[in-house]
Order: C-alpha cells, then sequence, then structure tokens
C-alpha cells in the first residue's frame, strides 16, 4: 500500500461516516462511478504525489482532488452545499491512515463549481492537500 491509497481510503471513510455528507448523497462514494450514477454523488478525481527530501523522515505531499456532480438542471446551488459540507469532514481535521502512514496536516486549498458539458450537471471540484509519513 502507498501513502496515497492510505490517504483516499481515510477520506472515504470519513466523508460516508459524516451524518452532513450521508444526507446529502447516501453512501454514493465512488473510486469508478457507475456508467449511469445516481445523483448526487462524489467520486475521486486525479491525485498526485511529492516526495518530500529530509534526511530526518520518509514523507510526502499527496494532492486529491474530490469531485461532486449534481443533476439539478444546472443550478450550482445544492453543488455548493455538498462541497461545503465535504470541506468541512476534511479541512485541517485529524484523520488516521492505515500503518505504517501518519497524517501530518490536511487542507482544503481549493473549491470550484463550474458547468458541465451536459447542461443538466453541475460538476463541483474540491482540492485537498495532505502531508503524510511513512513510519515503516
Amino acid at each position: 500500500m502507498s501513502a496515497d491509497v492510505a490517504l483516499q481510503d481515510s477520506i472515504y471513510s470519513a466523508l460516508i461516516a459524516d451524518a452532513a455528507v450521508s444526507a446529502l448523497v447516501g453512501a454514493r462514494v465512488y473510486d469508478n462511478p457507475p456508467a449511469a450514477p445516481v445523483y448526487p454523488y462524489i467520486s475521486f478525481g486525479p491525485s498526485q504525489n511529492l516526495s518530500e527530501f529530509l534526511s530526518c523522515l520518509d514523507a510526502e505531499e499527496n494532492y486529491q482532488q474530490i469531485d461532486v456532480w449534481t443533476k439539478e438542471g444546472g443550478s450550482k446551488r445544492g453543488n455548493k452545499v455538498i462541497c461545503g459540507a465535504v470541506k468541512k469532514v476534511l479541512h485541517l481535521q485529524e484523520l488516521t491512515l492505515a500503518d505504517p502512514f501518519a497524517l501530518v496536516m490536511i487542507r482544503v486549498d481549493d473549491v470550484r463549481i463550474m458547468d458541465d458539458p451536459d447542461e443538466q450537471i453541475a460538476h463541483g471540484v474540491v482540492t485537498v492537500a495532505a502531508f503524510t509519513e511513512d513510519h515503516g
């Protein structure tokens, strides 16, 4: 397992466990959404890992995009509500990662809401930065 996988698993667990997020999307948080998803839902988008070269520490800077999808005739309001709930669950929170990894810090760097080519859908993007250590 990598720190990136441990981070995604922890984010997934935090989103599923949160009452506000569950009230908005149920259990529809996907790594790979189904071909015909039920809206609204959350999916994991691109991620990036940057190694930190420190003599005393095995660390990474991890970036994870979390996508929010709503289908309300193109209205962005519902998408903004879900993105806000996602931010509240993750920003500066203490998440637990699977051993041997540890989370140093997680923050939400950016929230964007945009139109989708399908005019009925709004697309939200929550960009998360996390710093992890490998204690293995």
